[in-house]
């Protein structure tokens, strides 16, 4: 082979790509002349803000009213709110604790049922002691008392103050454990 020809042959890739490159433009021309016309025929609408309305201060004339900020006034409506309300649900403080009273619910764990001369009883195990439990028995830390016992809860009222220092009640429950969970 001569050498012109091994020359012709190294370029010809080159001289098929540039042939094959100006062949089209890829279809870009044509995007390009459909954007512009796109742009020339869209005309954007702006709605205009409305305008401002002035703004008008309110001038406080006290004109002999009360001070609504006074703490005064504020102790005083708390008072009176606390005593329409809250003192229906206030627990007697001054008689004796039960035993379970000493206990928070979350530490209690309904293990069983049992009836005794027709009187439903919830078996309540805390730590490992487990003690019986009726309907009308004092229960938690929050002056709870039993509402009612069925094959699987312990239904409880709670009495407990708020935020604000009212006496408000609150509805608690102690399901039945289930031994096939722990596997016991």
């Amino acid at each position: 082979m001569t050498r012109n020809m091994m020359r012709l042959r190294r370029m010809a890739p080159l001289l098929a790509a540039l042939v094959l490159a100006g062949c089209g433009d890829g279809g870009v021309n044509e995007v390009r002349t459909w954007m512009k016309k796109v742009q020339k025929d869209t005309k954007p609408s702006v709605k205009p803000l409305p305008a401002a309305k002035p703004f008008l201060p309110y001038a406080y004339n006290p004109g002999g009213a009360p001070e609504p900020f006074s703490p005064d006034k504020l102790l005083t409506e708390m008072a009176r709110v606390a005593e329409a309300s809250g003192s229906q649900y206030k627990p007697d403080t001054s008689r004796p604790k039960e035993l379970l009273e000493n206990y928070p619910l979350d530490t209690m764990r309904m293990v069983g049922t049992l009836q005794k001369a027709g009187v439903h009883y919830a078996l309540v195990q805390i730590d490992k002691a487990v003690y019986q439990v009726r309907a009308g028995q004092r229960i938690g830390e929050n002056y709870g008392v039993v509402t009612r016992v069925t094959d699987g809860a312990i239904q409880i009222r709670e009495v407990m103050q708020d935020a604000t220092g009212d006496w408000v009640e609150r509805e608690a429950t102690i399901e039945l454990h289930d031994s096939k969970e722990t596997g016991k």
